[in-house]
């Protein structure tokens, strides 16, 4: 794992969000008060939603050091800010004063992070909402792309609310051209996603047509009326969370998680690091790490994670186009079918294959 992990570039923000859908991520986990949950940290957003419930320690890990001074950031400007504020200085909501805020913010940092972000204040004043590179790769999807299959109006047509037999026919009548088809295949195929939005590393175990099976998940998505409410797409779409936020971002979520943000812990290494530290976890958010292994490597992470899981701890995890599953791999997990399904069919983050929840026996 750590030779693959090398190869990555980890110098700057990967991922300004979390793209794994945290409403679903809440009800998997179904985290309690007292609990000791591991995180993987990525952009922070599902680490705080894991806070709701008063649980002892939220450990967000991450081997990128600029994704946890972004999680700090985040946690900070949460703890210092009123919901508006937040949702202001982070760039949800347009503001000339995130300079201002800054040092209210920066007061409740770690002194690293302070430093770190000291001198990239340019950077806050912008919002950082959109400043990651998987973000970027949505703004030229969005401004370079798009426009050349629709226009504006039609854009905005598509994420209306409209019944279900309306939207299957204005997706298949009016969206469906061949310029959509060509050009989606062409913008997210391994290629260009290599280049643009995530490091080639992470797409070595792939073995599937990336374009075709990114196009078969959003066809499927955007002929349904869930495309309507999914705040992914939105920000996809438009650049901005207008209408819908993040779990962790809307107004009663976030005063919860605020009364419980101290218990969020940021921590850089490998999970196998972090159990070294902090023993072992009742609840794990995986995020879809096992995506970029070697099967070899998979298997071996995985039973090093349920040997530091408590008896009926809980594991959820993501599949985008490498099937990976834990209870496959240790048969110590009883793998939650039923459930897993269930969440799966309802995941706003429709690029996913499937998202997966084990327990401990």
């Amino acid at each position: 794992m750590r030779e693959h992990l090398h190869k990555v570039d980890h110098g700057y923000i990967r991922y300004a969000n979390c793209w794994e859908d945290a409403d679903l991520l809440v009800e998997a986990l179904d985290v309690r008060e007292g609990q000791r949950v591991l995180s993987i940290a990525s952009a922070g957003d599902n680490s705080f939603s894991l806070l709701m419930n008063g649980p002892e320690l939220v450990l967000a890990v991450d081997i990128n050091p600029v994704q946890l001074n972004l999680v700090e950031l985040k946690k900070a400007a949460i703890t210092a800010l009123e919901h508006e504020e937040f949702l202001r200085f982070m760039g949800f909501r347009p503001s000339p004063d995130r300079l201002r805020m800054f040092p209210a913010v920066a007061a409740a940092l770690p002194a690293a992070s302070a430093r770190y972000w000291e001198a990239r204040k340019e950077l806050v004043a912008r919002g950082l909402i959109d400043k990651g590179k998987f973000e970027n790769y949505f703004r030229l999807f969005r401004t370079r792309v798009l426009p050349l299959v629709h226009g504006r109006a039609r854009i905005a047509e598509l994420l209306r609310e409209k019944t279900a037999a309306e939207q299957e026919r204005f997706y298949d009548r009016r969206w469906n051209n061949w310029r959509w088809r060509l050009l989606f295949k062409v913008f997210f195929s391994r290629f260009v996603m290599g280049r643009l939005g995530r490091d080639p590393a992470f797409l070595a175990q792939v073995d599937v047509n990336v374009g075709e099976f990114i196009f078969q998940r959003a066809e499927r998505h955007l002929r349904s009326t869930a495309c309507q409410r999914n705040e992914f797409l939105e920000f996809i779409k438009t650049g901005a969370f207008e209408r819908h936020l993040p779990h962790y971002a809307r107004k009663e979520n976030y005063d919860r998680i605020r009364r419980n943000v101290r218990r969020l812990v940021t921590f850089q290494g490998l999970a196998e690091d972090a159990f070294k530290e902090y023993g072992g976890f009742q609840r794990f958010n995986l995020s879809n790490i096992f995506e970029y292994m070697p099967n070899a490597v998979f298997v071996q992470v995985t039973r090093d994670i349920v040997d530091h899981a408590e008896p009926g701890a809980r594991l959820a995890y993501w599949n985008l186009m490498v099937p990976r599953r834990m209870s496959a791999a240790d048969d110590r997990l009883l793998f939650m079918e039923e459930v897993s399904v269930a969440l799966s069919a309802r995941d706003k983050g429709f690029f996913y294959r499937a998202m997966h929840v084990d327990e401990k026996r």
